[in-house]
């Protein structure tokens, strides 16, 4: 009796809620109180990443680019998103963004109201993201 040759499967995982360590938004990147859960890492070959991040009141990112764009799902509260040169955008749950490769935005939470989505990006050459200068409150207000 002949076998076939039996091929390895890749294998079906699921990451257990909080099975990965949440940390405080670094103050190099964002303004206010901001908490960050890593959601997943694709392997290899793909490039995708995702967390959920959550913004208090009036906190928010700095100024940033992705080399291959991001992708954000607002999950919980009212926030905010811009894109250089653009107006301030309010979003709420199940509102999704799409930001293309290459352009400068920031997004957060409301003044008065936290915000929380997920966002996904890809990375590039080994970098997801470049940060640059924080948003002002001038421009945070639009």
């Amino acid at each position: 009796m002949t076998h076939a040759s039996q091929t390895t499967l890749p294998v079906l995982s699921v990451a257990g809620a909080g099975s990965q360590a949440s940390y405080a938004g670094p103050a190099d990147w964002f303004t206010g109180s901001v908490r960050v859960d890593p959601l997943f890492t694709a392997p290899e070959p793909a490039a995708a990443s995702g967390g959920l991040v959550t913004f208090e009141p009036g906190a928010r990112t700095d100024w940033h680019t992705h080399p291959l764009g991001q992708t954000l799902i607002v999950t919980a509260g009212c926030g905010r998103v811009q894109q250089l040169g653009g107006p301030v955008q309010e979003i709420r749950p199940g509102d999704v963004v799409s930001i293309p490769g290459g352009v400068k935005h920031w997004h957060g939470a409301a003044p008065t109201m936290g915000m929380s989505h997920i966002a996904i990006q890809e990375q590039q050459g080994g970098s997801v993201v470049t940060w640059m200068e924080k948003v002002s409150d001038t421009e945070y207000v639009g």
